[in-house]
């Protein structure tokens, strides 16, 4: 049975793997930079927390409930890392719009070398002990260990020198947790550009420690200094935040519908759980597989994920659901809304990355119609991001007693 047979795209599926994590969360201090077969010394929970089928919130409350809170600090921290990211990512969104723009424009100007070098980094057919396991193990289980991931991205940048963004993009493609933020801001902080001058170098010896000698790479096959990357200074926007007015006239709606996409699927919790739904709607814009550069295995995840989000969503809200397939998002909304007679449409807004483009064009469409779409933040998100303003550890003192 493969690693990813475990990443079965529910929220049960969620609770029960945090759940049998928790038991061992007090080790995982000790526990965690080792890369071992099955990973049972981490938590494993990133797939369903990129999706919110399971919340940030859920996992942190659990931990501390269970454990004291030096036993699972660094756990926490962890949990806080993705959210730090996202916050980052949204006060400067440039970073990946960026990256966006780099992609296919590197992988056109490779020269041959590059391309060959390129080739064998992708099959995993380089002959680094541990890179190569890494590369078939990503594409086959759509996870890798967060040490391998570092390790993995350092010797694409310093070892093949090829471009991080082509790195970044193949993680994108393959990885179930794959989370714009996350993904983008841990390959530019290996290649030294998210903490300027600072970088990340994987070395021999550190790989065969942390993996009981199970891939030992030889010294010489290792890049073992950094090279210099620049860019121009990324420009900082201001945080979007919830219209107050259109927050409260939420519950003057009698036919209010809500909008459910992949960042955010346990609706039953938290600020939406209390309206009144006339409608869901959960359609999987087509399109989005292409924009995203997802593999197949992480489109088919994702999109019964959102399925396992909708039903759950029609659970709570004693609503209708439709989860029909589009090649025209703004197209099918506007229908449905129509359709439904709805007053207004809800949904969580979507951050930085794939889904805020669907979601702006989606909003756009249904302001033609006259039809506002009401968009929220979760608390968590609204109190923790304006603290993601420099480097991790400034942001966790000032938030660390949050939770």
């Amino acid at each position: 049975m493969s690693q990813s047979a475990s990443f079965i795209p529910t929220r049960a599926a969620a609770l029960a793997r945090l759940e049998e994590f928790l038991s061992v969360a007090g080790r995982y201090a000790a526990d965690r930079n080792y890369v071992r077969e099955g990973h049972t010394n981490v938590s494993r929970l990133s797939p369903w927390v990129q999706k919110r089928l399971l919340l940030e919130s859920e996992v942190v409350a659990a931990a501390r409930a269970r454990w004291s809170f030096p036993a699972v600090e660094k756990f926490v921290q962890e949990v806080y890392w993705r959210t730090y990211w996202k916050g980052w990512l949204e006060q400067r969104p440039a970073a990946w719009s960026r990256w966006q723009e780099c992609v296919p424009r590197l992988r056109a100007s490779l020269h041959a070398e590059q391309l060959l070098a390129l080739e064998a980094a992708l099959a995993g057919k380089t002959g680094i002990a541990g890179f190569d396991a890494w590369a078939q193990e990503l594409v086959a289980t759509g996870y890798l260990h967060n040490h391998a991931r570092m390790w993995f991205a350092s010797i694409w940048i310093f070892t093949f020198r090829l471009p991080w963004e082509l790195g970044a993009a193949f993680f994108m493609e393959h990885l179930l947790d794959g989370d714009v933020a996350s993904n983008t801001l841990s390959w530019r902080w290996v290649a030294g550009l998210q903490t300027p001058g600072k970088t990340y170098v994987a070395r021999a010896d550190n790989i065969a420690f942390y993996t009981d000698g199970q891939h030992a790479p030889e010294a010489g096959q290792l890049a073992s200094a950094q090279i210099a990357i620049k860019e121009e200074p990324l420009p900082k926007v201001a945080l979007w935040t919830e219209d107050a007015a259109q927050v409260t006239s939420l519950v003057g709606y009698e036919r209010l519908g809500l909008w459910l996409h992949a960042e955010d699927l346990a609706v039953a919790t938290g600020e939406l759980a209390g309206l009144k739904i006339h409608a869901v709607n959960a359609a999987w814009p087509k399109g989005i597989v292409e924009r995203a550069g997802w593999s197949e295995k992480v489109a088919a995840w994702t999109q019964a994920a959102v399925r396992d989000g909708a039903t759950q969503a029609g659970r709570h809200f004693g609503a209708e659901v439709s989860l029909e397939e589009t090649s025209n998002l703004p197209v099918s909304l506007v229908e449905w809304a129509k359709q439904n007679r709805l007053q207004a449409v809800v949904a969580y807004r979507p951050f930085v990355g794939s889904w805020l483009a669907e979601a702006l064009a989606l909003e756009a469409a249904l302001s033609a119609a006259g039809i506002p779409l009401i968009w929220r933040r979760r608390a968590w998100d609204a109190e923790l991001f304006p603290h993601a303003t420099r480097g991790y550890f400034p942001f966790w003192e000032r938030i660390k007693s949050f939770g």
